[in-house]
Formats: structure tokens, sequence, C-alpha cells
């Protein structure tokens, strides 16, 4: 191998201008994420992109206490009320917003002294250490009912072995949704519509928090309508969310599909929709999505060719529907666990926040609290 192959991957040269250095201890915030808690000290020398900032704290304040301060919610509202770029561009994409540095810096702070910075940085870096811990439990605990809810499919599928292995596109019909294009010309002929995109179908369910419109063809509209009982796939996402079915039950009337969004339609003679959602949750399906994906860095995408090559095992409707009942009885069990996991995260995090900010505004004397307990940085310097 040459050795500029190793290279091929990285910026150059004349692309570092805009790069910046960061030194151990500064501040690194994602602009585009850093309300999110995309903000991080840095442990090393290097570069980084445009799209991150490097703030430098000065001899007279501590790094930790900086990166608690970004995490509070006071601070968080601040920079949220400073976002540029909201908004779409003239072509209709959306604007990612975003904090500028300069919006950055006139945000009014006041910094108590050196040594109490660092004893409110040691009492939150042990508080939210010990959240965290907590939280990575639960996730796990998450993690296993997910693989158990694997097991449970798998085992349901149980009658279904040695039946014959049908493609699906001899039993169901795949439908493209609709292109989004800023640039598309409107006139009398044009129908404005809700659609769903990536973002509505989630693994098991629709969100239809927030459903887009769009503005098509009559024509269009009706090639690319959702129908009551069509099995949603995504085209992209996580490979191990690839080719997950959610069934359409027509909860928004003339509802469209974006064009990363498939509509499996079965012929209900032969398949029912309930079936084959549950089958594309399976461990054959998983395996088959996984390895017939194009795959780059961070996702992977599948295509309609590949949706109608699947192989469905194909029992009678009548075993189809026992063998979803079976499996849902199992999962609702593990849901209602799920749905607990969930809320103690959500608290968990809801505490770290509040724990957070009570301390950087000095709502909670962390000198006083019997929780404090102070790490080998000290707060007697």
């Amino acid at each position: 191998m040459r050795r500029d192959t190793l290279t091929d991957d990285l910026p150059r040269a004349e692309d570092l201008s805009n790069y910046k250095l960061c030194e151990p201890g500064d501040i690194v915030l994602n602009r585009m994420r850093a309300f999110q808690g995309a903000i991080g000290i840095s442990l090393q020398r290097g570069l980084v992109s445009p799209d991150y900032l490097v703030l430098r704290p000065s001899p007279h304040v501590d790094p930790r206490y900086l990166h608690h301060l970004f995490r509070s919610t006071w601070f968080v509202g601040e920079m949220v009320s400073r976002l540029r770029g909201i908004g779409n561009t003239e072509n209709g994409a959306v604007r990612t917003p975003r904090i500028n540095p300069e919006d950055l810096g006139d945000i009014p702070v006041s910094f108590p002294s050196l040594r109490k910075q660092r004893c409110i940085a040691d009492f939150l870096d042990a508080e939210t250490g010990r959240i965290d811990h907590l939280m990575r439990k639960r996730r796990r605990q998450r993690d296993l009912l997910d693989e158990l809810a694997l097991s449970m499919v798998e085992e349901s599928f149980s009658g279904a072995r040695g039946a014959p292995m049908v493609r699906l596109g001899y039993l169901a019909f795949v439908q493209t949704g609709v292109t989004v294009d800023g640039n598309r010309q409107h006139n009398n002929n044009s129908v404005t519509l809700p659609y769903l995109r990536v973002a509505n179908v989630q693994s098991g369910h629709v969100d239809l928090g927030e459903v887009a419109e769009i503005t098509v063809s009559r024509e269009t509209a009706i090639a690319s309508r959702l129908q009551a009982g069509d099995v949603l796939m995504t085209e992209g996402g996580d490979l191990d969310k690839l080719g997950r079915g959610t069934v359409w039950n027509a909860e928004i009337e003339n509802c469209l599909h974006q064009n990363h969004v498939f509509a499996v339609r079965p012929d209900s003679n032969v398949l029912s929709p309930s079936y084959l959602a549950l089958l594309t949750r399976a461990p054959m399906a998983r395996k088959y999505f996984e390895s017939t994906g194009n795959k780059t860095t961070n996702l992977a995408s599948t295509s309609s060719s590949k949706i109608r090559d699947f192989r469905v095992p194909l029992v009678s409707t009548v075993t189809q529907h026992a063998i979803v009942e079976e499996a849902d009885a199992r999962l609702r069990s593990l849901a209602k666990f799920e749905e607990r996991i969930t809320r103690q995260l959500s608290r968990l995090a809801e505490r770290r926040q509040a724990l957070i900010t009570a301390a950087v505004t000095g709502q909670i004397d962390v000198a006083t609290t019997p929780a404090h307990l102070p790490s080998s940085g000290g707060a007697t310097a």
C-alpha cells in the first residue's frame, strides 16, 4: 500500500485553514448540537472542523465547571435564543440552526471564585457520575429486553417452520413515494396533502407528532397515497433497523409518503399486513436486510427490488393471525417493562439536569451538601 493512500480520507492541506487547534482542557462545542448537549472537554491536542467551536478557559476558570455550566438549563436556554439559520432555504431544504461564536460570547456569565468552581465541579462530577452509572444500567436492561423480544418473535414463528418460502414480490405490491422537490412548479392541478417522512416511521409504530405537508400534482398524489393495511418500510437508517415494518392504519386521511419510505401493500387474501410487519422483526428478516443492505460509514439502505426479493414463510391466513396474536400477547408484557425503564431514564435525565442547574446557579450549597464527595482534583487549591 502506498503511504499517500493512508491520507485519502483526511482533509487536504488547503482545506485546513478553517480548522481549529484545540489543546487539552479546551471546551469543544458542536455549533449545531451544543444546545442538545454535544459539548466536551478536549483530552489531547488536535484539530477540529469548522462545525465546532473551541473555547480556551482563562486561568481563572475551571474547564470542568465551564463544561457543567454549558449544560445547565439556564445556559441552554440562552443558546437556543441565539440560534441562527432557522427556517427553509429557497429550494425548500431545511436550514440547520447553529450557534455563532460572537453570539455565544455575548451570553453574560458571572463566575464564582476558582476555589468555588472546583468545589462545584467536584460535586457535579461525582453526582452526575452516579446518575450516569444508573442510566447505563437501565439502558442495558432495555437492550436485554430487546434481545428477549427478538427471541420471542423467533419462537412465535415456530409454527411456520417447513412452510414454502415465497418471494414477497409475488404476494405484495411495493409502492414508492413522492420525491421532495422545492423547485416543483405548482398549478391548478396541484393539491397540498400530509405526507410521512422517515422520521415518522418508527420501529413498531408511526410517530404522528409532527406531520409535514407537500404540494404535488393530483396524479402524483394518487400514485403515492397510503392505504389502510400498507406496511411501511424505510429505505435507509441504522443497519439494525433496516427493513423494519410498521402497519399503516389510515390514521390520517389522504396521506402520502416520501420516496425514502416504501409502502408494501400485501394481497390480504394470502398475506396479513400484521404477519408481514411481525416477520420483519424476526431474526431471518434481520439477517436478510443486514446482509443485503448497502452500507456506508454510519448508515445503510435497501431498495424496492431487495424488499420484493425477501422470502416469506407462507402459511394459511388463519395460522398467520394465530402467530401474530401469540406474539402480540408476549410483546405487550415486555412493552410495559420497557415503558417503566423509559420513564426512569427520563426522570434520571431530569434529575441530572436539575442538579447541574441548581449547582452552577447557586441554588444549592455544594460545600454543605451531604452527597458532596471531593474528587482527586481537590477543592482546596
